[in-house]
């Protein structure tokens, strides 16, 4: 009886120890994945060149229906667009209030590069490019495609995974211009002809606050976001599971995760760069 009633008190302590080597057993998986991924991309440059490119034109132009209304570079910079549009309307509208309104000008200058631009791209990339590659990979893999693939001697990380990380941070690049002079367009066009502030005064104060090391920066940070944002969908793609549902469940993961890694890669990035002086000065 002792014994029973040991072992029954002893089961939420096994389940929770179970729960935590699972847990670390799933992360050294994933870190694994990773590490394989990163270290193939040489390979996926030098001997996948043609799926390489493939997978570059998918991923800006899209494919079937997406292809029509150009993919996610118009959905990126409508996104992008939609954020500047609305420091427009918030900045002009709030300094208005205190009587300063010609500095709508450096919000956007600020505001775009620094914090709006990269966070609504990386959102963007997760929500399409990403969500597509663990799609594809996940219905390659309930399709026992990966698995063809291995038998033939493919190495299916860098033809399947590497490609697809090789890909996403080449499109990033002129993605990540075209999202920044959408958002730059829309809070000059939204402040200058919807509330007729004078276009002198506008790029005044835009110019004279936009920095060179932001919009670099800026860049760094749309990068990064790429990176992280490709190797966590290709690794929930290509370790999906349990037919069509669990592709759509791993999609559901592998979004969730990118869309919070994406934030905490502003704030880290936005912490030490800006986190000690800001390299911002009102006057002067």
């Amino acid at each position: 009886m002792s014994d029973a009633v040991g072992g029954d008190a002893s089961r939420p302590t096994r389940r929770i120890v179970g729960g935590w080597v699972n847990g670390v057993n799933k992360l050294g998986a994933q870190t694994e994945f990773y590490a394989a991924t990163i270290g193939s991309t040489r390979d996926a440059v030098g001997q996948y060149r043609v799926e390489t490119l493939r997978l570059v034109t998918q991923m800006s132009l899209g494919s079937g229906a997406l292809a029509v209304i150009g993919g996610t570079i118009v959905i990126v910079g409508f996104l992008t667009l939609s954020a500047g549009a609305l420091i427009a309307v918030q900045g002009y509208n709030l300094l208005t209030g205190i009587g300063v309104e010609a500095l709508t000008g450096f919000m956007s200058a600020f505001f775009n590069v620094r914090i709006m631009a990269p966070l609504v791209s990386g959102i963007g990339i997760a929500a399409t490019i990403g969500a597509g590659a663990t799609a594809q990979l996940g219905a390659m893999r309930i399709n026992e495609e990966i698995d063809a693939l291995e038998v033939i001697g493919i190495r299916t990380i860098p033809y399947l995974a590497s490609t697809r990380l090789v890909a996403g941070v080449i499109t990033v690049g002129p993605l990540y211009c075209i999202a920044v002079l959408m958002s730059f367009l829309a809070a000059r066009f939204g402040t200058t002809f919807v509330y007729g502030q004078s276009t002198g005064v506008y790029d005044h104060y835009f110019h004279t606050f936009l920095d060179p090391i932001d919009l670099l920066w800026s860049f760094v940070s749309a990068f990064v976001m790429a990176v992280a944002v490709m190797l966590i969908h290709t690794y929930y793609g290509y370790t999906a599971h349990g037919g069509p549902a669990g592709v759509g469940e791993a999609v559901g993961r592998a979004v969730r995760a990118s869309l919070v890694t994406v934030v905490l890669v502003t704030l880290m990035v936005s912490l030490s760069v800006y986190g000690q002086s800001g390299n911002f000065h009102l006057s002067g």
